[in-house]
């Protein structure tokens, strides 16, 4: 059990304390509502005495009385009967005061290490306490037992009465009426002659003080100075603006009171409809409740938090929508029942204060002792003088006829006398009486000799309610004691638990036992014990009384000398499953929040996607969608193992919850979890998509997104373009040379920023992987990027100056495509447990820094999970369909350099995402025509090739490097027929170009293999001017001869060209 602010004696101690009746007249009632308060409100802060008083028991031994605390309540008088169990309105009661008390912020917590588990839970459960004190306070009054009935009445009349004296023979005269006339069965009364105590009530703004001294003088002529009392208040004349400042003691008790007002009053009149008769807490407590209907509390979720499997949807969050979560405003407006607002005591000063604790302390100690000091020993002296003859035959009886002594441990088929009753003059009931006098006043000794003979008694008769308290009793007497003489008797709770619960059927007897018994086994350091008994107290009739004791329970478990973790999370579930069932939904998610610590990433998968699909529910119940949303979330991102049912019906929740959250906020858009994106596997390539061919002309391939990487062939395209490069650059690579890399990936050299041209698409192709069981339907899919124009460098783009499509993105529209159009696909269907891969196109249009943030997308799922046929056989389907987004994160290389690299894990930047936008730049496309498949060795073929300028940009200093430069020559242009016929195709000669002259004619020669062999494996392409213009093309023959070795051989070009403007970044 948690950590409690009492000791366990002091909450004993309190759990049953004397009780003091009150009749007040109408004047001296009116006197005490100055102060907004009732005359048992006043006295109730002052109940506790801090001095000690002294008895004398029948042996004439003195016993003290310490720190005794007396209970003052008004007469109400009922003639409901006693019950075994708790009214609706008891019930309402015990639900509203745990209602009202929330763990607060930055409360103690304990972190508890064991093993590798870390947990941080509330030391304290101040709910509990709460329940648990109101619960005993609340129990309606037995005939078994006199601890709850009163002692004493005190008659109360003010001073300004026109006869004092008069009104307090009316009340005593009603007093008697109450208690001898039969008409009523509450309150019950401990004795008959019960105590009057007159109180005369001075007003001293109102009244005549010297009348009220004569008035009181006359009373203690009439009944004796120990029995009245004269109580001088409202010193001080009630103002708005109150210059000293008093404290208020009265708060902490009126809720309570103002509850139990209420339970009053809706037991009296039963036929209100219990609408009428809703929470009666104040407003700033109701604000963050919600009301339910178990334990007498209207609840609007009515599905199973345990039943997942949400196929009807009528446990589904979607009821919840419609749900008023607002607190019902009662018929009775709690400002009209007393004490609950504004200030309290406000005609009262400190000295009044005194006033009134000095009267209870002359009250208690001159009045009420002696009184139960006088009856303890009548009953002392009556249970002697009776005990000679009945006690000893009655006992002889029994041993003749084999009564002997009746077991205690257990009840063996007792018969159904749990509803005998003794007449109140039986000398078992004389003894139990005594034995509750004894224990009131902390005689604890003799309380126990008393009960230990009573329940002997009682279980010879059979009177199984009447042994059950009594052997109760006992233990709690054989535990209080004074230096413990004897342990405490366990075997005695447990059978009087039993017996309430099994043979009586009184839940409420046997709840009362198990909480006195779970603290004192808990104070003996007896965890295992003190959970097994509060579990077995959880049944069905009370879902509050359940969370309750299965919270305390997972305490024990927790506070063991070992802690029993996975006990204490399995029963926090317990409990938040029974919070959750009572309607106190912050309970509950709280319970499975602690619960959560123990089962995540602990592999308990399907445990863990039950607490966080409760999680979520619950946290959208109490409106925290956000809380919601992120519990949700798990359940969609892990490996799940659920069934696709299971998985469909969490996915439309998560989507309800997600709608509900961005509804009225659709700018800025939310992650959302699904589909994955395998970031690392992400592509991005810079250019057009090259035409493959037209008619016969077959176009060079080019690097693409088609094409699985390849090291090796990357290596070897680098080693052709530095040759490339060195020849255009007088045979010296520069310092600064990078490799041109149009299609970037996961192994690539993505340190630096790469280059993208304007008016040139930068596709990026993106792996998405499914990982439910369910099909996923997104639409108008397309890409977040932040543009920033001109900026001096890349690290140097701010927030500010960029511009960004997430805006208009997030609702739906295109926009911003005067800077970089974005392509949408409008349907992407994705199959269970599917990963597929889409491309998708931005398209820049002016220069500066481009980084591509991350994705945005439509995501739509089936409420009833698959496509229902309609009655005209179409399909239909109820859809929810959410925007949101991802983000695009990928993590760059390891840095593996220096020491402390390789000591730490740290990653480099990976730029792929992140292109700068250069200035048109020439782009050429190339065509071979009429290239032959095979050759044979040595032999020479002639073919063509063209060279397309499709840019905006002029290009020159065209070039070519090849794998194997004596492959192929280039001839002119000047002579080359355009379209070659098959045997100038064929033949092995080539065109020479000569000087015009007036009657020239082509001359040819024989190509001889000297024309093939180069010096350098770059060769310089002749065109005409050595220039190609924006849209132009042009055709040159390609000779090729045959390697000298047979095989298939693979031969790579590699075409360079730069742009007529100097000054931009090199193609």
């Amino acid at each position: 059990m948690a950590q409690c602010v009492q000791s366990v004696q002091e909450f004993v101690q309190d759990s049953f304390v004397p009780m003091v009746a009150v009749l007040c007249s109408e004047e001296a009632e009116r006197v005490t509502r100055k102060n907004n308060l009732s005359f048992a409100e006043l006295l109730r802060p002052f109940c506790r005495l801090t001095s000690e008083g002294h008895i004398r028991d029948p042996n004439n031994q003195m016993q003290v009385v310490k720190n005794l605390r007396i209970c003052v309540n008004n007469v109400a008088t009922s003639l409901n009967t006693a019950s075994s169990a708790l009214s609706p309105a008891q019930r309402r009661m015990l639900n509203e005061v745990v209602l009202s008390c929330q763990p607060q912020e930055g409360a103690v917590s304990n972190v508890i290490t064991a093993g590798d588990y870390n947990l941080n839970f509330s030391a304290t459960t101040p709910w509990f306490e709460t329940y648990r004190e109101n619960f005993l306070q609340s129990m309606p009054a037995s005939e078994h037992e006199f601890l709850n009935h009163y002692l004493a009445c005190l008659l109360v009349v003010s001073s300004t009465e026109s006869g004092p004296v008069e009104q307090f023979l009316k009340l005593s005269q009603e007093q008697h009426r109450i208690q001898h006339s039969g008409e009523y069965t509450n309150p019950k009364w401990f004795i008959p002659n019960t105590l009057k105590y007159y109180v005369l009530l001075h007003d001293m703004n109102e009244g005549d003080e010297q009348r009220a001294e004569t008035v009181y003088e006359d009373m203690k002529q009439r009944y004796g100075s120990q029995g009245c009392y004269l109580l001088k208040m409202n010193s001080r004349t009630f103002s708005e603006e109150v210059d000293e400042q008093i404290p208020d003691p009265w708060s902490q008790y009126l809720h309570r009171s103002n509850l139990q007002n209420q339970d009053i009053l809706d037991d009296l009149a039963p036929s209100v409809n219990s609408a009428d008769c809703e929470n009666n807490i104040s407003t700033a407590e109701v604000d963050c409740h919600q009301t339910t209907d178990k334990d007498g509390v209207p609840n609007s979720l009515e599905s199973h938090p345990l039943q997942l499997d949400t196929v009807s949807t009528s446990g589904s969050l979607y009821t919840l929508g419609a749900v008023n979560t607002e607190p019902k405003k009662g018929a009775r407006d709690p400002e009209s029942l007393p004490g609950v607002s504004g200030s309290h005591g406000a005609c009262l000063t400190l000295n009044d204060h005194d006033h009134i604790r000095q009267f209870l302390q002359e009250f208690t100690f001159r009045g009420l002792l002696p009184h139960i000091e006088k009856n303890i020993r009548q009953l002392n002296d009556q249970l002697v003088s009776r005990k000679g003859l009945s006690r000893s035959l009655f006992t002889a009886t029994k041993k003749w006829f084999g009564g002997g002594k009746v077991p205690e441990k257990s009840v063996s088929e007792p018969k159904s006398t749990c509803g005998l009753l003794y007449p109140p003059e039986a000398p078992e009931l004389q003894i139990r009486k005594m034995a509750d006098l004894c224990f009131l006043v902390q005689h604890y000794e003799l309380a126990y000799n008393c009960y230990h003979t009573a329940k002997k008694d009682f279980l010879s008769d059979q009177a199984m309610l009447y042994a059950a308290g009594a052997l109760e009793m006992a233990a709690v007497s054989a535990f209080l004691q004074a230096g413990a003489p004897r342990p405490y008797p366990a075997h005695y709770m447990d059978t009087a638990i039993q017996t309430y619960r099994d043979v009586c059927k009184n839940m409420v007897l046997a709840e009362r036992c198990a909480l006195l018994s779970a603290e004192i086994l808990k104070s003996q350091g007896k965890y295992s014990e003190a959970a097994t008994l509060l579990i077995k107290m959880t049944s069905e009739d009370s879902d509050l009384r359940s969370a309750l004791l299965l919270e305390q329970a997972a305490h024990c478990f927790i506070n063991m000398r070992v802690p029993m973790v996975r006990k204490f999370a399995f029963h926090m579930i317990l409990a938040g499953h029974r919070f959750s069932k009572a309607g106190q939904k912050r309970h509950a998610l709280r319970c499975y929040c602690q619960a959560m610590q123990v089962y995540k990433g602990r592999g308990w998968s399907l445990a863990e996607d039950h607490i966080n699909f409760t999680i979520g529910r619950q946290s959208f119940t109490l409106r925290q969608p956000e809380n919601a949303v992120t519990a949700f979330r798990e359940i969609l991102t892990n490996d799940s193992r659920q069934t696709a049912t299971q998985q469909g019906a969490f996915l439309r929740e998560y989507l309800f919850v997600y709608k509900s959250v961005i509804a009225g906020n659709e700018v800025d858009l939310p992650q959302l979890p699904l589909p994955c994106i395998l970031s690392s596997a992400t592509r991005i390539y810079f250019g057009h998509d090259r035409r493959l061919a037209e008619g016969e002309k077959q176009a060079a391939t080019h690097v693409s997104l088609d094409q699985e990487y390849d090291q090796d062939l990357a290596a070897m395209w680098c080693n052709l373009e530095e040759q490339l490069v060195a020849a255009s650059n007088r045979g010296i690579v520069p310092v600064n040379f990078q490799p041109t890399q149009c299609c970037l990936n996961s192994q690539t050299d993505n340190l630096r920023y790469p280059l993208a041209v304007v008016e040139e698409p930068v596709i990026v192709e993106l792996t998405f992987r499914n990982p439910l069981k369910v099909s996923l339907a997104l639409s108008d899919l397309s890409l977040l990027w932040r543009f920033t124009a001109n900026a001096v460098s890349p690290s140097e783009t701010s927030d500010e100056s960029s511009i960004t499509n997430e805006e208009t993105l997030a609702l739906g529209v295109t926009q911003n495509d005067e800077i970089v159009t974005t392509e949408v696909i409008q349907e992407f269907q994705m199959d269970p447990e599917e990963t597929k891969t889409a491309r998708l196109r931005l398209l820049p249009h002016r220069t500066g820094q481009l980084n591509i943030v991350g994705v945005v997308y439509n995501l739509a799922t089936s409420l009833s999970g698959e496509k229902a046929p309609s009655t005209e056989g179409q399909q239909t389907l109820d859809l929810i369909v959410v925007r949101g987004r991802q983000d695009l994160k990928i993590q760059g290389p390891r840095l593996n350099q220096t020491k402390e690299e390789k000591m730490l894990v740290r990653h480099g930047p990976d730029h792929r995402l992140d292109p700068i936008i250069t200035p048109p730049m020439p782009l050429m496309e190339v065509f071979f025509l009429q290239f032959p498949t095979a050759l044979l060795c040595g032999e020479i073929r002639k073919a063509y090739v063209e060279f397309c300028n499709v840019s905006s940009v002029a290009l020159c200093g065209l070039r070519v490097v090849s794998t194997h430069p004596d492959f192929f020559t280039f001839g002119s242009q000047a002579t080359t027929p355009l379209s070659p016929s098959s045997t100038e195709n064929c033949s092995a000669y080539k065109t020479m170009v000569v000087p015009p002259q007036s009657n020239w004619v082509a001359s040819e020669m024989t190509v001889s293999p000297e024309d093939f062999s180069q010096l350098s494996g770059v060769m310089e392409i002749p065109i005409d001017g050595n220039t190609l213009q924006p849209g132009e093309s042009t055709q040159l023959p390609l000779w090729l001869r045959g390697p000298d070795q047979e095989g298939v051989h693979e031969i790579s070009f590699l075409f360079y060209y730069e742009s007529t403007e100097k000054g931009l970044k090199m193609r």
